[in-house]
């Protein structure tokens, strides 16, 4: 099963852009950078050359030896067995993070050799600056590959509700025999999360069993990251902090508490730890915003925030959630205090806006699950599991602040009513696409 991604118009424009750079992919393991690289080699290049600085470790030697990118393209021709030719092939470095004179020299083929047209994957480049590693800024072109939206999801599984979706250019009433539909497949999306490999397995095989142990491979993979690239002393305590993420979402109030991640633990001894994890973008952090503003950034209590995981599969797995809720009406929404669902949310509207979202709350009186920057505006977000939307803290919130629109996601309908915008579940990934067109 070949999975069309979004990001492919992306490394399109890319590709043709006049200006173009290096380009580096970034995205956490597993989530498919290099078969991305690679389709769009095929499918874009006359030829492609692969070069993997993790498993071809005497690479790294050609760029310690030189910074002259044409000495180092004439050593990787000897060893692709080709020509590599401007423009006609697409050079492809992966794992670049570990080799600093591969991340390096980018800005040498930029400045001398512009014309040949270079893509990197990276799984844990976020550590890797965040440590002072030598990187060619400003020489470089960035683009973030994500688990797969469900709208990706829902292309591969039922593309005539994928096309009905994409063609939805009113505010109106979805059919019933199109909503339940739409419920179903985010119920089987919950099961897979967007992990390509997981994505694949319960579609193509229709195996449950097979999509677990799929994810559960994935997180042993990241688990094994934490013993190869940490240091020994912080090993133990990011395996409680990534450990401790189901039971911090789980409470009525999932702000982020050290105390719950071991008996004793204090941010000082911990927060490095945490800090790895949003580095290697196995985990989102939320701050709590001490003012509805632009920008939002400016507000962020910084010692109180959420944390979330980047998939909504690998978050049930690590969960230990049994598929069997998924024949159980809506429980697979609701588990746990709807924290599936409210990180499905966020996962939505992380690859959809620019700016990350913020939560708010009011003392004890309300809490708004995200604030959402766009454009000139602060939009509220509550999320809601199931079809019960009745909200005291949104009614807190606008009335103290009167936003130009608030947005309800949950398990009615689509519909607007007086400034609130309820989006069904299966429409998060449409959230822009709905701000962008309508005038509200």
């Amino acid at each position: 099963m070949k999975i069309k991604r979004n990001i492919e118009e992306q490394l399109f424009a890319w590709k043709n852009n006049p200006k173009r750079k290096p380009l580096i992919l970034q995205g956490v393991r597993q989530v498919g950078k290099t078969w991305v690289l690679k389709h769009f080699g095929n499918n874009n290049f006359e030829s492609v050359a692969y070069f993997n600085f993790d498993r071809q470790t005497e690479l790294k030697q050609f760029f310690e030896n030189t910074k002259d990118p044409n000495r180092i393209l004439q050593n990787l021709v000897l060893v692709h067995g080709k020509a590599i030719l401007p423009q006609k092939t697409l050079i492809i470095f992966d794992e670049i993070q570990e080799c600093n004179g591969a991340l390096n020299s980018l800005k040498y083929f930029l400045e001398d050799m512009p014309e040949y047209v270079i893509a990197c994957a990276g799984s844990l480049l976020g550590v890797a600056m965040s440590r002072g590693a030598s990187f060619p800024v400003g020489k470089v072109d960035f683009l973030q590959l994500y688990p797969l939206t469900f709208s990706e999801f829902l292309a591969q599984a039922d593309s005539v509700l994928h096309s009905y979706l994409e063609n939805l250019n009113l505010i109106e009433i979805i059919p019933d025999i199109f909503f339940n539909s739409l419920i179903e497949k985010l119920k089987m999306y919950y099961l897979s999360g967007g992990m390509p490999e997981a994505v694949v397995t319960l579609l193509e095989n229709k195996d449950i069993e097979l999509t677990q142990q799929v994810l559960r491979n994935i997180l042993n993979a990241y688990t094994l990251d934490f013993s190869k690239h940490v240091e020994n002393k912080d090993i133990p305590k990011i395996n409680y902090i990534w450990n401790s993420l189901p039971s911090q979402l789980s409470r009525e109030n999932n702000k982020f508490l050290y105390q719950s991640v071991k008996q004793g633990a204090r941010a000082r001894e911990y927060e490095h730890a945490l800090q790895w994890l949003v580095d290697a973008g196995l985990a989102y952090r939320v701050f709590c915003s001490g003012k509805p503003a632009l920008p939002l950034s400016a507000y962020d209590n910084l010692s109180a925030f959420k944390i979330y995981l980047p998939d909504v599969g690998l978050l049930r797995i690590l969960s230990q959630l049994n598929p069997i809720a998924i024949v159980e009406g809506n429980r697979l929404f609701t588990e746990f205090k709807g924290a599936l669902t409210e990180n499905y949310v966020l996962d939505s509207l992380v690859q959809q806006f620019e700016t990350m979202p913020r939560y708010w709350k009011s003392e004890n009186k309300a809490e708004i699950d995200f604030l959402l920057q766009f454009k000139n505006d602060i939009i509220p977000i509550e999320v809601k599991s199931d079809e019960n939307v009745r909200s005291k803290s949104l009614s807190v919130y606008r009335s103290r602040y009167k936003p130009m629109i608030s947005i309800r996601y949950s398990l009615k309908n689509l519909k607007y009513d007086e400034g609130l915008l309820n989006i069904p579940l299966f429409m998060a990934d449409y959230t822009l696409k709905i701000l962008s067109n309508f005038n509200f």
